[in-house]
């Protein structure tokens, strides 16, 4: 009589490859659930800076007596956001101090008429009279004024904004 016998680890990869495939299921669905959850840094503390005219290609930060009070700000290039973009608005509570570094909140471009919808604060930790009020609107110019300045010189345009075309922020109001 012959007895057929099984490769020794058939077992094993069998199992093997029902455990990889439980196991990738598994870790889809936890992806999926958290992708709602994602934190960014829209509203979080960050500080205004210019390019240094000492050391061109360098920034420097910005100081407190050199913004007029009332008025929004926007600082391009900042690394404590991640859409490099800092703001201040007219309503930002300044510090008494003019020597002391001008600070904002982390915002990012938008798009015009998505109000609160487009400018969603994840991070529970930022200040909640800024949390509640961030919403997409124009900041400075408007659409046709950037343009304009962006055909009429492009290398200060880029040199000034960025590759940002749009006058829309995320910013309280």
């Amino acid at each position: 009589m012959l007895r057929s016998r099984a490769h020794p680890h058939a077992f094993t990869m069998r199992c093997t490859s029902i455990m990889s495939a439980r196991l990738a299921v598994l870790l889809s669905a936890a992806l999926l659930s958290s992708a709602c959850e994602i934190t960014t840094q829209l509203g979080q503390e960050c500080l205004l800076i210019k390019q240094d005219p000492n050391n061109p290609g360098e920034s420097t930060a910005i100081l407190e007596r050199e913004i007029l009070p009332g008025q929004d700000f926007i600082s391009f290039g900042v690394t404590d956001c991640e859409d490099l973009v800092c703001v201040r608005d007219a309503n930002f509570a300044a510090d008494p101090n003019p020597d002391a570094q001008a600070k904002g909140y982390c915002s990012q471009d938008c798009v015009e008429g998505s109000g609160k919808s487009g400018c969603s604060v994840t991070d529970t930790s930022v200040a909640e009279n800024i949390r509640n009020r961030i919403t997409c609107r124009s900041l400075l110019l408007d659409q046709a004024s950037l343009e304009r300045l962006r055909q009429e010189d492009p290398v200060a345009y880029r040199r000034t904004f960025g590759e940002n075309n749009s006058p829309y922020f995320a910013r309280s109001s």
